[in-house]
């Protein structure tokens, strides 16, 4: 077996140390983006109002791809919203250009610590709690900029970096790990296979997390807006509808679903290798049933049995508090032969 190599896995905490300061840097840019957007279209309308120019269709000359917005024809400037395919349009959003290439930076510095660790190792960097955690924020940050190059979710940048945070620094003061060999058991192809699908499917679960929290905020609001009673949070003026945030959730989730199946059904035959037996009721093969239970639960309510709006935002989050609890709780205090949390 390779021995560790030290100088390695010490660039590799280097590595993750700057990109835990670019995506600070990243989420600071973002929440100055909403803030600055929401106080520009506070501005924008409130100089409409005055004037009594407001208008609901745009005039011929206006910019036109299909967002809805409010136009001045004085200044020719429009409040700033986002449609239903997640696109914005008015004042320039350089703080939110910014945003995105350092979290594209952030990306790759992030990259550099996860392949220098398993460099070290000789083996594949997802073999304990801290492994998991760094990968699993660097593909949450990923499938974040994956997905911009289809549709403009930079207001959830602010939130998805927010939990990439978390989820560095639980990593680095929670789960602190040497670099070190895999116990027996992990020794297997079938760690790649498991465990790699088993972080893609968190890492959308995260994005679809952030979705339906934002979708609860946007949900109070419109209810908030019909009732005449003040807005409490301006940012959400950039946000999509509740509804729009509902669909998106919904088909990620079910992407994850899926993902989440394979994990499930790869872990089973992974188990009948090592230890002779496809299931055996181990805590953490109950609670990641637990987990493909509610999901499925969510799509199954959402698309038969009418369950739209915040009931399925609650369910959406309820799952992704299962899978929280699975890798935490039951990794930390649950014994059983899935106890490979390396704390």
């Amino acid at each position: 077996m390779p021995s560790i190599d030290y100088t390695l896995a010490s660039y590799s905490e280097l590595f993750m140390l700057l990109a835990a300061f670019a995506y600070t840097v990243a989420f600071l840019a973002f929440s100055w983006d909403l803030a600055k957007s929401s106080k520009t279209i506070q501005a924008v309308e409130s100089r409409l109002e005055t004037k009594s120019r407001v208008r609901e269709t745009v005039p011929a000359g206006a910019p036109k791809n299909g967002s809805a917005r409010s136009w001045d024809p004085d200044g020719g400037r429009e409040a700033q919203t986002a449609d239903a395919g997640m696109g914005y349009t008015g004042p320039r959003r350089n703080a939110a250009r910014v945003g995105v290439a350092l979290t594209v930076l952030a990306a790759a510095v992030h990259a550099a610590g996860v392949i220098t660790r398993g460099m070290a190792a000789h083996r594949v960097p997802w073999g304990n709690m801290y492994e998991f955690c760094t990968t699993g924020a660097l593909v949450v940050t990923v499938v974040f900029l994956l997905v911009l190059t289809r549709r403009d979710l930079r207001f959830l940048g602010t939130f998805v970096l927010g939990l990439v945070l978390i989820m560095m620094m639980a990593a680095t003061i929670g789960f602190p790990t040497p670099v070190a060999h895999l116990v027996p058991a992990l020794q297997s192809y079938w760690l790649i296979i498991h465990v790699s699908v088993a972080v893609i499917a968190s890492a959308l679960f995260t994005l679809t997390f952030a979705m339906s929290v934002l979708q609860l905020l946007q949900a109070d609001r419109e209810t908030r807006i019909r009732s005449g009673r003040p807005e409490r949070l301006p940012f959400l003026r950039i946000v999509p509808s509740a509804q729009s945030l509902e669909n998106l959730a919904y088909r990620i989730n079910a992407v994850s679903f899926v993902l989440w199946t394979f994990t499930l059904m790869a872990g089973a035959i992974w188990a009948e290798q090592a230890w002779g037996r496809y299931w055996g009721w181990d805590t953490k093969e109950v609670w990641t049933f637990v987990i493909w239970v509610v999901y499925a639960g969510y799509l199954h309510a959402r698309a038969t049995r009418g369950w739209t709006g915040t009931r399925a935002a609650w369910l959406s989050i309820v799952g992704y508090l299962c899978v929280v609890f699975n890798f935490t709780i039951v990794n930390m205090f649950f014994s059983g032969l899935h106890s490979y949390a390396g704390v």
